[in-house]
């Protein structure tokens, strides 16, 4: 039995705290954002995160709502979607980000400029959690 994180917002909020860390310990992925420059709001649905991403790396992550900031582009889907897309292999429809749009479990909102042209890196960043649920597998 593969471990997955809960399906609460407690716990999805937890994860997506231990993100910028999980960037850092993936400089490839860095390398590959390095032309990203922008703010967005990612995480869950109710309790987004505010993140400030800066040639590739997270430099400021902080839990949202902050009155009057500005972002890009925003990203949230439920806990429950979350929880899937996190499975060390998702099944399908649970796998991808449009996907989870595609469901209604996810929202894309905003400018997609940023979040489309670098669509890959935002796929893996949000995917970087699924790591450490298939280390501690059994």
């Amino acid at each position: 039995m593969t471990p997955s994180p809960d399906a609460t917002d407690d716990a999805v909020i937890r994860v997506f705290a231990g993100l910028p860390a999980l960037l850092d310990r993936a400089p490839g992925l860095v390398e590959r954002g390095r032309r990203l420059d922008c703010d967005c709001l990612i995480g869950p649905m109710e309790q987004p995160f505010h993140a400030a991403i800066r040639a590739g790396r997270i430099v400021e992550f902080t839990a949202a709502p902050r009155l009057m900031r500005s972002w890009r582009f925003g990203y949230r889907a439920t806990p429950q979607a979350w929880a899937a897309y996190w499975q060390a292999e998702p099944k399908p429809g649970w796998h991808d980000l449009l996907a989870l749009t595609k469901r209604g479990e996810a929202v894309l909102e905003g400018d997609l400029y940023p979040f489309m042209t670098h669509l890959q890196y935002f796929k893996d960043l949000l995917a970087l959690p699924r790591q450490q649920f298939a280390v501690a597998a059994p």
